[in-house]
């Protein structure tokens, strides 16, 4: 690997919902044959975000770029046509007289740093909330109780629900996870 500074980041072209096939189609390559010695890194973005679903919060990892997958190589002699042949990948974007054009460093440190700050913050909720909308107390001492959203605050991930307690409104203070809609 004498010729490390000759590695740059391309983005490969792939059918959407099949990243992660090629991603450990290219690892297993770098394994079990010499492709290591020309193919760094292979990186999926994606963040986690938090969907309900019949009740209960699911962390999923949803894919910030759909249909490309990050390859950090230096393509020299058949390794472009070795990793255009991998299954379910149709080439490198911005191929020009079929040789593949490298992202930008700058590029390539913005969309790998928002790929780190997403790794390191905690999964956000998929479903935001909305004004007026109806939704039941899941958590807490208002467990079952109905209310109608009065504010929204994303930022801090809180409602703000009217409730009605012994026939009066009152306002409560709920995290996103402490509420489901109806």
């Amino acid at each position: 690997m004498s010729e490390t500074t000759n590695f740059k980041w391309y983005v490969l072209r792939a059918f959407t919902g099949k990243e992660n096939r090629i991603k450990e189609y290219i690892e297993s390559e770098i394994n079990n044959s010499d492709l290591g010695q020309f193919v760094s890194q292979v990186v999926v973005p994606t963040e986690k975000k938090i969907i309900i679903r019949k009740g209960k919060h699911v962390t999923k990892e949803i894919n910030l770029m759909p249909g490309y997958v990050l390859i950090e190589a230096n393509l020299v002699g058949e390794i472009p046509h070795r990793i255009r042949q991998v299954p379910n990948v149709f080439g490198f974007l911005g191929e020009k007289n079929n040789v593949p054009t490298p992202v930008r460093t700058s590029e390539i440190n913005r969309i790998l740093g928002v790929v780190d700050e997403m790794q390191e913050s905690e999964a956000d909720l998929l479903t935001p909330f909305l004004k007026n909308e109806s939704v039941k107390v899941v958590s807490g001492p208002f467990n079952g109780f109905t209310g109608i959203i009065e504010e929204v605050n994303n930022e801090r991930k809180k409602l703000k629900v009217m409730v009605l307690v012994f026939g009066r409104k009152t306002p409560l203070e709920l995290s996103f996870n402490q509420v489901e809609r109806e």
